[in-house]
């Protein structure tokens, strides 16, 4: 069963500016767009597999790499 997944505002922005930063950079959404899917790919299997990323300096959050991005999450069993 796949776990809910909950954006914090801070990721939410966060992904928003990295977005913006290459549509701005490139002119046209076409990376962003590929990004954009990108991370909800990665959302959507850590919301099927909740410890498949690494974990995080021996805390409670792990991280997937999507290109030259990190995407820390917290697994709440």
């Amino acid at each position: 069963m796949a776990k809910q997944i909950k954006w914090s505002e801070n990721a939410l922005q966060d992904r928003l500016q990295i977005l913006d930063y290459w549509f701005r950079r490139t002119g046209n959404k076409k990376y962003s767009t590929y990004l954009d899917a990108g991370f909800i790919d990665l959302v959507t299997i850590i919301s099927k597999f909740p410890q498949i990323g690494r974990v995080y300096k021996n805390t409670e959050f792990r991280f997937m790499v999507k290109d030259n991005y990190l995407l820390f999450y917290e697994w709440n069993k």
